[in-house]
């Protein structure tokens, strides 16, 4: 299911290029070898063109070939661009590099698709050109992957049929795509789960074409202001699980191997914190804590202080770096992002608008071009559009957004689309026993709140108070303290440690993070009236977000905080309403557990 319009020139591309396809398999003899047309890659939002599935005619055993289908004429490799070419009559006529876009469709089916991970023999990948003739595109033979990038042009028809013989058997391909399309997912990394010896090595994430297009920005950027000495900016825009963290790890390592001065900072403390226990929790990398930082860290640091500073979550940047915990004396009225960005020669900020979920937070790509136009800095953005977390559904993105009014669009009914599952629940228990009994099949599950119950301190009898209650179910909030307190982790860690499950995280604990499975519990600030969904900042007991608020401000802050605890989850979630208005709602919108159970298969081990 692909929730999103399609345009002309991609209904135009399937036209021109399907048929075509298909006379070829039937020329070759293999008329009964299934084509599964835009081919969604696991775990992200991007799809192949086509992929045929089949028997193998040696082996007998399954045998899949991505097909990248291209109606291009003519083709040159560009010298000064790697991964890019040059393709004559298309607007702008610079192109990814089709051959590494194959192979990384490959690698990633191979590596979370548990048929294909123990044989991976069984998966190849080629180019198909059926425009163009061979001396046209000669430049993508040049380094062409024999296995996950073979080029064949419209010259080239019976080297292909011949191909396709050898890969294909003449039976039906049928079984052979259930068994594809049925298998398991193997599990994702998480962004908190890296050590330090990891971070050292290359690639820990597989990266989409627009993250790895911010990945080498930021690269090229830092080497050409080390070349002039001149200061820029590398600003990385995306929604919720769009891979900003992704990449600024893999900067953070790709910096570090080369030698620069690097710091990663946020404005979270659950998230540098997470990062320094888990990265540099070992006794041998306690000088790695101080590469996680936190943006108030720069406020006395000289220019140019550091090669590279990272800045994750930069939609949390303040206006200044001082709160109701610094000293008077210590107060200052400087801008937070001038301190930033005169602390490093290439600040790279990534961050998502509609991640700001309180007034004091101003951190906008708009903001940050603002304050570099007015000092004659110059600033490179890229923007992610394709998904790593939520299966890189982009159907349920879209599901979120509309549901949420933050779309134009009409709410739909969701469908499972293979990538995520989304239930209701009747009650916050039975939310609960899910996400328990999904935590017996080797998942993490976390519970998530809107903040709309009181938040008292821990009870001197070891405990913490169960402030969440709905009827007469009841469950604490997470730990407030830095330490282990009441058998809950650490605010900093709720999270990652498997006993967070045992209380109900807050926005300030879940945002940046990813878990497999989330549940949802929608407060009383939102309702649903008149067929309207509308937010009641009345109900709300976060002091970030004060009375004093007009509503339209308000407003924007709690969708935007629904919207990113909606957005944790790796693999499905489970919503419940405390409004019975807005409870009914979503009964038209989402299947209920009962109708519905959860289903999923025990997890392929890494």
């Amino acid at each position: 299911m692909i929730r999103r319009s399609t345009g002309l020139s991609e209904r135009r591309s399937w036209a021109n290029s399907l048929p075509i396809l298909a006379n070829d398999l039937i020329r070759a003899g293999l008329g009964q070898v299934e084509v599964l047309v835009e081919y969604s890659i696991p775990g992200n939002s991007e799809r192949a063109d086509a992929v045929l599935a089949g028997v193998h005619p040696g082996s007998g055993e399954d045998s899949f070939l991505v097909v990248e289908l291209k109606q291009w004429r003519e083709v040159r490799l560009l010298s000064d661009r790697p991964g890019k070419v040059d393709v004559a009559g298309v607007p702008g006529r610079k192109r990814d590099h089709p051959g590494p876009q194959v192979e990384k469709y490959c690698k990633n089916m191979r590596k979370k698709l548990a048929c294909l991970h123990e044989d991976p023999e069984k998966l190849r990948g080629i180019l198909y050109l059926h425009n163009a003739p061979r001396e046209q595109i000669e430049d993508l033979y040049k380094e062409a992957d024999q296995r996950y990038g073979m080029v064949f042009s419209s010259s080239e028809r019976d080297q292909l049929t011949g191909y396709l013989r050898s890969r294909f058997a003449s039976v039906s391909g049928a079984a052979s795509a259930d068994r594809l399309l049925g298998s398991m997912i193997r599990p994702t990394r998480s962004t908190t789960q890296l050590s330090a010896r990891q971070l050292a090595r290359r690639s820990q994430f597989d990266l989409l074409r627009e993250q790895e297009e911010a990945y080498l920005l930021a690269l090229r950027t830092v080497e050409e202001a080390r070349a002039d000495d001149h200061k820029r900016i590398v600003v990385v825009t995306g929604g919720p699980g769009s891979g900003k963290s992704a990449v600024a790890l893999e900067l953070l390592g790709a910096f570090m191997r080369r030698g620069h001065n690097v710091r990663h900072a946020t404005g979270s403390s659950a998230f540098t914190e997470t990062l320094r226990t888990v990265v540099a929790g070992g006794p041998e990398q306690k000088s790695l804590r101080g590469v996680f930082d936190y943006f108030s860290g720069y406020t006395k640091a000289r220019r140019n202080d550091i090669d590279v500073l990272i800045c994750d979550e930069a939609h949390r940047l303040r206006k200044t770096s001082h709160s109701w915990r610094t000293r008077k004396d210590l107060r200052s009225e400087r801008p937070q992002i001038e301190e930033l960005v005169n602390a490093a020669r290439v600040p790279v900020f990534l961050l998502d608008d509609r991640q700001v979920i309180r007034p004091t937070e101003i951190g906008s790509f708009q903001e940050i071009q603002r304050y570099a136009d007015e000092r004659g800095i110059e600033v490179r953005h890229v923007q992610l559009n394709g998904l790593f977390r939520c299966g890189g559904s982009v159907a349920y993105d879209e599901w979120v957004k509309r549901a949420l009014g933050m779309s134009q669009s009409e709410p739909f009914r969701w469908e499972d689309d293979g990538a995520f599952i989304l239930r209701l629940a009747e009650s916050p228990s039975e939310m609960e026993w899910v996400l328990r009994d999904l935590t017996e099949k080797r998942r993490s599950a976390r519970l998530t709140a809107g903040y709309c119950w009181p938040w008292s301190d821990p009870g001197e009898d070891g405990t913490l108070p169960e402030d969440v209650r709905i009827g007469d179910w009841s469950m604490p909030w997470n730990n407030k303290r830095d330490t282990v307190f009441g058998g809950a982790p650490s605010r900093a860690l709720w999270a990652t440690d498997p006993r967070g499950l045992g209380q109900v995280g807050c926005i300030y604990t879940a945002q940046g993070f990813e878990y497999d499975w989330a549940g949802i519990i929608l407060g009383p600030d939102l309702k649903f009236r008149d067929g309207v969904l509308t937010t009641d900042n009345r109900e709300n007991k976060d002091k970030n977000i004060p009375q004093k608020l007009s509503p339209d401000e308000a407003d924007t802050y709690i969708r935007n905080i629904y919207k990113v605890l909606l957005t944790r989850a790796m693999e499905g979630a489970v919503v419940y309403a405390v409004g019975p208005e807005l409870q009914e709602h979503l009964r038209h919108l989402v299947p209920s557990l009962s109708d519905s159970p959860v289903k999923v298969p025990d997890r392929a081990r890494s």
